[in-house]
Parts: structure tokens; sequence; C-alpha cells
């Protein structure tokens, strides 16, 4: 729930999301259109689709204990690096360093170099203290979060500035350059990702035939309607019974 959405929108419906489905099991048997339901106003429906996959696979493939090696976890649905990780570091405790946007930055500037994805995880996998990981990672996270931010670093009051390459003086900032460092957002407002939300949200509440699809996503022209409602079928979002487009 939290990637690509912030903690603050995200922390009511998780507890509402584990509330109802406290088990992969549970979550497995649930019908998709049941969780994105539950999960509407958070956006990005494609990763609730991907999370009953997911719960899927550990049912089936797990005896419905979520995996412990960094493979099984990389091999469920909507599952990358940095989910796998944080789900090893965090509740197992792991020995291995997680690289999120906040660490990218972070790592970026203390090489005073660009870094691509492998060699990040590499240099972040090194640095982990032993027997530390849980908490090093989160002090990592947070000092990218809070002090070496993208806009404004604090690089003046910095703790660790006579150990930074770049330290806020020496040249092009690496960060932009880096990969994993977060891009601008394209503007929401009278996007296509609006457009598919209201879809969805609507149909949260009642089916639709499809002439009225282009309704409820607001102003937009017929042929975007109609490549909009393509897609969230193509996607297993929505399904169209007759004409009739509900929630799976």
């Amino acid at each position: 729930m939290s990637q690509q959405t912030q903690v603050d929108r995200v922390v009511g419906k998780f507890l509402a999301f584990v509330d109802a489905y406290p088990t992969p099991k549970d979550c497995a048997r649930a019908p998709l259109g049941e969780l994105l339901t539950l999960w509407s106003g958070l956006g990005y429906p494609r990763r609730c689709r991907n999370l009953h996959e997911a719960a899927k696979t550990i049912v089936e493939d797990h005896g419905g204990d979520v995996p412990d090696t960094l493979e099984d976890l990389l091999a469920l649905p909507g599952v990358g690096d940095y989910t796998a990780r944080a789900v090893l570091v965090f509740a197992d405790h792991r020995e291995l360093g997680i690289v999120d946007t906040n660490v990218a930055r972070v790592l970026a500037r203390i090489e005073n170099r660009p870094l691509g994805k492998k060699e990040l995880q590499l240099i972040a996998d090194d640095s982990v203290p032993a027997g530390l990981s849980w908490e090093w990672n989160q002090v990592l996270m947070d000092f990218g979060a809070t002090v070496c931010t993208a806009r404004a670093p604090r690089c003046s009051e910095c703790p660790v500035k006579t150990s930074c390459g770049w330290a806020g003086v020496n040249g092009e900032d690496p960060a932009p350059l880096t990969a994993g460092t977060s891009r601008p957002q394209g503007r929401f407002e009278g996007s296509d990702r609006q457009a598919r939300g209201k879809l969805l949200k609507a149909l949260t509440h009642r089916g639709l035939p499809t002439t009225e699809a282009r309704t409820v996503m607001g102003e937009i022209d017929a042929e975007r309607a109609q490549r909009l409602v393509e897609q969230l079928l193509d996607e297993r979002l929505v399904v169209d019974r007759d004409g009739f487009l509900s929630l799976p």
C-alpha cells in the first residue's frame, strides 16, 4: 500500500485490510472485487491485484506462510528488490541493505557519482553493520528523508559531511542521475489515472453499462474512455459481462 502512496493515507486502509484479511489464505480466498472495494482511494489498483495474486502464490506454493528467502519473495507478483529486502530485514532481521529513493540519494552523494542499480545494492549491502540491519536501514532511510533531502539538503549541519564526497559543494549533485531516485510524477488532475480511478470507484458501488463508463470518468472523449476501459479489462481490474462492467 505504501508503494507510491504517502503513509498517512495508508494507515487506516492498512488496518482495515489486515482486520478483514489477517492471513494470506484469507486474502487469497476473497474475490478481487472485494479487495478493490476496500482498496478504493489509495490509487494504483494494480498493486491490489498483485497482492491478491501474491497471496494465492503463497498459499499454493508455500503452505500459506510468507517465504523467507530473497529468491522466493522476488518470485511473488508485484514484489521487487525493495519490498523483498524490506520484508527480510524488518520481519526476519536479515543482514541486507534496503535501497529506496532516500537511500539511493544518500549513497550517491557520499560516493559523489551517479550509481547504477546493481552497484547501489552492493554498496548498501556492504554498509550494513553486523547485527544491526533492522536499525541501520531505518536510520539511513530517515536520514535521507530529513537531512540529505532532495531539494534542500542540510549539508552544513550534516553529521557525516566530512565523509561525504559531495557535501553540497563538490560539483553537480549526483543524485538525480542515480538509479532509484524519485522522478516528478505527472499531473494527476485530468490524467488517465484519475479517470480510471473514477470508474473503479463507481464500480465499488454498482455495476455499470459500458456505455456509461465515459460519463463517470469525467470530461473525456469517447475514444479515450474506450481505451481506458480496455486497459482495465486487460489488467483484469474490471470484467465485462455482456456489456455490463463490474469489479471481478
